[in-house]
């Protein structure tokens, strides 16, 4: 059904649109819309950014520190 709509199809769609909200709500209905495309690009590349910094988080070494082993040997001796 939407495959023979074509140029002047849409062109006779975006006339009566604006025929029928006047040229100001139409541009500001883009402009609102603009900011709803860009707040969502902005949402997936937070989240993105989220998710590799969790991926990042769970790879750190988890080897203990050198301090910790001396102190833990120390520790060891002293209760000998």
């Amino acid at each position: 059904m939407l495959n023979n709509i074509g140029i002047p199809g849409l062109i006779l769609i975006a006339v009566v649109v604006l025929v029928l909200f006047g040229k100001g709500k139409v541009s500001s209905l883009m402009g609102e819309v603009g900011k709803g495309i860009t707040a969502f690009k902005k949402g997936v590349t937070d989240g993105s950014a989220e998710i590799e910094a969790a991926k990042a988080e769970a790879a750190k070494d988890v080897t203990p520190d050198m301090a910790e082993k001396s102190s833990g040997s120390t520790s060891a001796k002293d209760k000998a």
